[in-house]
């Protein structure tokens, strides 16, 4: 019997829609638990929250697959923890926005502080803050991570004395997923390396790797869409360099600062976003998110330093249209929605407050379902 009436139910049923969830990682020395979630609505910036997601050590930073299928996180070791130093997936539920545990894999390293796959999703990396190792590993088509097909430790002698030595802190793809950079804040250095998605492979290049200035601390990592220009923050002197790429090589162009002098004693950056036109830093102790218009050129142009509206602003993500920004404010218990003007960049409180305790990295996911 052929199921004729099939595609009238299919049609009755309604058009696919497109879900929303914001998902927050936490640190778990406190209050928190692990992953948090609201129902978020991208027409009206609204968001519900959904609780507590996932329980989790310290999952610092999050990134999902661009189907929004699946959710990775990284894990710090938490006292009392089997469960740490690792890289740990999740399968999302369409509907409800519900995580389903799959695997968790060594980060191959200390205090892993980030997790980003590459613009296919095929593969994911992390960075260890305490070692400089960098780890690789296939995603497997249910979700899973398979073992780490790739790791790198950085080494060397730092370019100050203040400096501690290596520590791997953020992670970028170029567009055209040929190169992959790596910013080591206690080595003052910028790493580059060549990508081939069909191995999967990295190989450093030749030279593999661009000093800043002493003392400067690089911590993340942003590119252009077009993949001409490279912006790291510096964690350390609150500063963002800018970089000229060549086939996967970096020359430092500029360095602007991301407060006013009187603003750097106390403050450190932590994390950069890269919108269309315009970039934004965030720096704890000034407590506030750096805007720059971006150039051309690629050179950055100081336009505003607007309050987090909480303290030690931590990560910041954009909606999925770019018209909201969101910050997590570390200390200050709370998450922050800022209404982007793209235009000029500019950012306006919407009065949303998400409360969480000391929230981590933040990352938007949205699924198609039937209503």
């Amino acid at each position: 019997m052929r199921l004729y009436w099939m595609p009238l139910l299919l049609l009755l049923a309604g058009p696919v829609r497109a879900e929303t969830f914001l998902y927050a990682g936490s640190y778990t020395a406190g209050t928190s638990k692990g992953i948090y979630a609201w129902r978020y609505d991208p027409a009206t910036g609204k968001a519900a929250s959904l609780g507590l997601v996932a329980p989790a050590a310290n999952p610092a930073h999050l990134w999902a697959t661009p189907d929004g299928r699946f959710l990775y996180a990284v894990n710090w070791r938490a006292q009392g923890s089997m469960a740490g130093d690792a890289v740990s997936a999740y399968a999302v539920n369409p509907r409800t926005g519900a995580l389903t545990f799959l695997n968790q894999v060594s980060s191959q390293g200390s205090q892993p502080n980030q997790v980003v796959l590459d613009r296919t999703g095929k593969v994911a990396v992390t960075v260890n803050y305490n070692d400089g190792v960098v780890a690789a590993y296939l995603r497997e088509p249910d979700g899973k991570l398979g073992e780490a097909f790739y790791v790198d430790h950085h080494k060397g002698t730092p370019l100050a004395k203040e400096q501690p030595g290596p520590r791997a802190h953020g992670i970028v793809f170029s567009p055209d997923n040929r190169f992959m950079f790596v910013a080591d804040l206690g080595l003052d250095r910028v790493y580059s390396y060549r990508f081939d998605v069909r191995g999967p492979t990295l190989t450093p290049l030749d030279p593999p790797l661009i000093s800043t200035h002493a003392g400067a601390g690089p911590r993340r990592v942003q590119i252009s869409p077009d993949g001409r220009f490279l912006y790291a923050d510096h964690e350390t002197d609150s500063e963002v360099s800018v970089f000229a790429v060549d086939q996967g090589h970096l020359n430092e162009i500029q360095v602007v600062p991301t407060v006013p002098p009187d603003g750097k004693k106390g403050n450190t950056t932590a994390e950069i976003l890269l919108g269309v036109r315009h970039l934004y830093v965030t720096n704890r102790g000034h407590d506030s998110i750096a805007v720059f218009d971006v150039g051309r050129d690629g050179e950055l142009t100081h336009a505003a330093n607007v309050p987090s509206d909480g303290r030690t602003p931590r990560n910041i993500r954009f909606d999925p249209a770019g018209n909201f920004l969101f910050t997590a404010n570390e200390n200050g218990g709370n998450i922050v929605e800022f209404r982007v003007n793209k235009a000029n960049g500019a950012l306006m409180p919407t009065g949303l407050t998400l409360p969480i305790d000391t929230p981590g990295g933040m990352w938007f996911v949205q699924t198609g379902r039937k209503n």
